[in-house]
């Protein structure tokens, strides 16, 4: 079996920053071949790394090369795993199982690339479960922005309904019949393992993740004395305006550049 993290192959990708170059990545997790799209600013310099960490599901919410672009712009080498069974990765995606470690093994790919220490998360929806258990799993992160994030596998499925056919069919049936499987990709329960600062970013109106994943997070961290910040918009939903978005986004990235190792 091939190293986790180990890079199997690399190929150039149009990149809509002309000051950041894009690379798409193939990359070993559990092994299974994975791609991913790695952003590097064009300028030589000491950058620390983020681990972006999508939303959705397979083909839905892919990793967008304006959004990735945006976060290296700030001074940041980026990576962002498709998780498996996604744009010709093996596998399959398992909404928060066994893809978890797509995530944690694409730290080790991330550090090929940076020349810092300091490896972020920034996760969006469906990607803060897999920010959560990378946290979890792993002792190397110096911070984690989950936005808008899942942190309830069972709460998404009462939520969207819309969701509950492929959830049925990922996790072996629903919450009542199945409720192992939402348990086990549910992170809550381990949050004590978390020793990294965490900034929750959730938009109060949103019905795609509800607020309560939210409360529900903030509530388990502060209970066990974690380093937790807060930054609710109780006029947004799952998606910010796009001024707003933006300067969330650059608030966050001097966020994390603020922590500590």
């Amino acid at each position: 079996m091939k190293i986790n993290g180990e890079i199997e192959n690399v190929r150039d990708y149009p990149s809509p920053n002309p000051k950041v170059r894009l690379t798409e990545i193939t990359y070993w997790s559990e092994g299974l071949r994975v791609k991913g799209l790695l952003a590097t600013p064009i300028t030589e310099a000491k950058y620390d790394g983020i681990l972006y960490l999508r939303g959705g599901m397979q083909g839905v919410g892919m990793v967008r090369p304006a959004r990735i672009t945006q976060l290296a712009s700030h001074g940041f080498i980026v990576f962002a795993p498709y998780y498996r069974g996604t744009r010709g990765g093996e596998g399959r995606d398992e909404f928060g199982g066994q893809d978890r470690f797509d995530a944690v093994n694409a730290v080790d790919v991330l550090k090929h690339f940076c020349n810092l220490e300091r490896i972020h998360i920034f996760a969006f929806s469906r990607g803060g479960m897999m920010a959560l258990w990378t946290g979890i799993l792993r002792d190397d992160i110096t911070s984690i922005v989950t936005w808008g994030g899942v942190s309830n596998t069972k709460f998404t499925y009462e939520e969207r309904v819309d969701m509950r056919r492929m959830m049925k069919r990922v996790l072996g049936g629903s919450p009542q019949t199945n409720p192992f499987a939402y348990e086990e990709r549910t992170p809550i329960s381990r949050i004590s393992e978390i020793d990294t600062p965490v900034l929750i970013i959730h938009g109060m109106l949103d019905k795609n993740v509800g607020f309560k994943h939210a409360q529900l997070l903030e509530n388990g961290l502060k209970s066990l004395n974690k380093h937790v910040e807060t930054w609710y918009y109780p006029e947004y939903t799952h998606f910010f305006p796009s001024e707003v978005n933006r300067k969330v986004v650059d608030g966050a990235c001097q966020w994390m550049k603020l922590q500590q190792s």
